[in-house]
Parts: structure tokens; sequence; C-alpha cells
């Protein structure tokens, strides 16, 4: 879908990943940012479309996604046969932001079809539309994500199209004092809840350790510490809304799992 240029987009650039995408963006050089989920990709992209006063067109690769919804499909409408365009098409003639999230779980079709568009020419022949010749507007520009290939229903790239995005940015959680500042960004943050944010915090940084070494099976996001903070601003008790956000994840995967994170939850909220 696209996503028309907003007025506010909460994001704090940690580690000058923004002006990353400028200097890539000034000369015209895509990018690719890597790193697990929620760390802020999605709102970094957006973040750098709205500095740019440029419409986002989004795509989000999984198992439904189609190439149809990438480049566009044939429909019959009272008898005639119209070209409805995919969000590449879209993106390309408007001369905006393209942002493909999590590609490396795209389907092989799909990442044939965008290698043809990326290239030094970027333009693309549409077989669906008679063999019409789509050239990207002034300013087109795409931003890529990819998670680690530790993440399910990823894969390589292939390296002709890894060579597509030469500016990569790597997005990992940041410190826990950034944390902080990032949770302040999007709900309060009272005193008399800061020790326990705190806490929130440490014991995300913890599962994400354990999670990169396959200690357990799911690293929490940014996601989780703001849920958290909310949690405790309508008074819920610290030691249940870690539970509730944090261990309860874990059930999916058993019984042995949720123990070991709720065991983590206790020696820390009591």
């Amino acid at each position: 879908m696209s996503n028309v240029v907003e007025e506010t987009i909460n994001y704090l650039d940690w580690n000058q990943s923004m002006d990353i995408l400028k200097k890539a963006y000034k000369i015209n050089l895509f990018a690719l940012i890597i790193g697990p989920k929620g760390t802020g990709k999605t709102s970094l992209a957006r973040k750098f479309a709205s500095e740019l006063n440029k419409n986002i067109f989004s795509v989000n690769f999984s198992l439904r996604t189609r190439e149809s919804h990438l480049v566009g499909t044939k429909t019959i409408e009272n008898g005639e046969i119209n070209f409805v365009e995919g969000i590449l098409i879209k993106s390309m003639k408007e001369g905006g932001i393209l942002y493909l999230d999590e590609l490396n779980a795209a389907e092989p079709d799909m990442l044939l079809r965008l290698d043809e568009a990326l290239d030094d020419r970027r333009q693309i022949i549409l077989k669906e539309a008679e063999g019409q010749i789509i050239k990207a507007s002034e300013g087109w520009f795409v931003v890529a994500t990819i998670n680690p290939l530790s993440h399910v229903g990823t894969k390589e790239l292939p390296p002709q199209l890894l060579s597509r995005f030469p500016i990569r940015l790597n997005l990992d959680y940041p410190p826990e004092e950034t944390e902080l500042e990032i949770i302040k960004q999007h709900t309060i943050v009272n005193n008399e809840n800061l020790i326990n944010i705190q806490r929130a915090i440490k014991l995300a940084r913890a599962l994400r350790e354990a999670a990169g070494v396959e200690e357990l099976f799911y690293g929490p996001s940014l996601r989780e510490t703001i849920a958290f903070t909310k949690l405790l601003n309508i008074g819920t008790d610290p030691k249940l809304a870690a539970e509730i956000v944090f261990a309860n994840a874990y059930n999916q995967w058993g019984e042995v799992e949720f123990r070991k994170v709720m065991d983590m939850v206790i020696s820390i909220f009591g």
C-alpha cells in the first residue's frame, strides 16, 4: 500500500542511520537495513520518507505476497481488460520511496522482477501489459530490510540482488539508556515506575542475548518494553505485566521454555 507522508513519526535516530540514508539518497544508491524484528526498521524508513516529503510505497513480503502485488495484474470490468498497477510500478511512476520489508522472505519470482527494476536502467518491462516499458521518475528510491537468517521464513538474498543495495545499515537493539528514551517517545514514563521500566529493559536485553545464541526461541522487541510501560501506567503490578508481555510469549514453545523466562521474571521482579 501507499502511505501519504505523515506529519509526526516517532523515531529516535540513535546510531545516525538517518544520516546514512540521506547520503545514499543523495548519491542514488539504494539502501538495505539489516537487523532483527522490532528494532525500528520500518519507523526509520517512514521517518526518512517524511523528512524527504515523499510518499512511501510499502510491500511486506511473506508467503502470501504475490508477484501481482508488486507489479500488477489484469482485470476484466464491463467486458474490458484493464491493467491494475502494483506497488512497484506506482512508486516508479511517482518517484516515491519504495519500501521492501523483509525482502529475504520474498519468493524467487518476485526477486527476479525486482532485480530487473533495480539495475542501473531503473526500468521494467511489463509482460502483463503488452510489453510496456516503465521507467522510474526522478527521485525514485528503494529501501529494503532483511531479518537475520535465524528468523523463520528467511533465506539468503541472491548475490546479484544484494549488489543492488550497496549501502548497508545494521540496526540492532539500542543501548539500555537509549531504549528508555525511545519508550518516552511512545508513552509516559512516571518517576514511580522508572525502576521497574529499567528492570524490564534489562530483562528484554537478557532475553535478546539468549535468543541470539539460541538458548531461547525468541527475543523481545522494543514494542514489548513499550507495552510493559503502558501496562504500568494503568496500575498493573510489575511482575504481572512482565509475565503478560514477556513470559507468556514463550508458552507456544512449551512449559520448559516458559519456565525459563518466568524464572528470570521472578528473579528481577520478585
